[in-house]
């Protein structure tokens, strides 16, 4: 059910305004041609579910490294 889907997405990202616009953006770039659109939705969801959508994924360990790199 795509409610499951939805909640198991907020687990990454909070904000359901963000979660949309990612899904829908997201959507629009996976979709292939003649596959039903739902099911490209769903399948959006289930990888929200899994990994976070959201682009800045800096664990606090690279963090002393890219700054060592900028100093240099």
């Amino acid at each position: 059910m795509r409610s499951d889907l939805i909640f198991g997405a907020l687990a990454h990202v909070t904000n359901r305004y963000q979660l949309c616009q990612l899904a829908s953006k997201a959507t629009r770039k996976l979709h292939k041609p003649n596959t039903r659109l739902q099911d490209t939705t769903n399948d959006v969801l289930v990888r929200f579910h899994e990994a976070s959508p959201v682009g800045n994924a800096v664990t606090a360990s690279e963090q002393p490294t890219i700054q060592q790199r900028r100093a240099a």
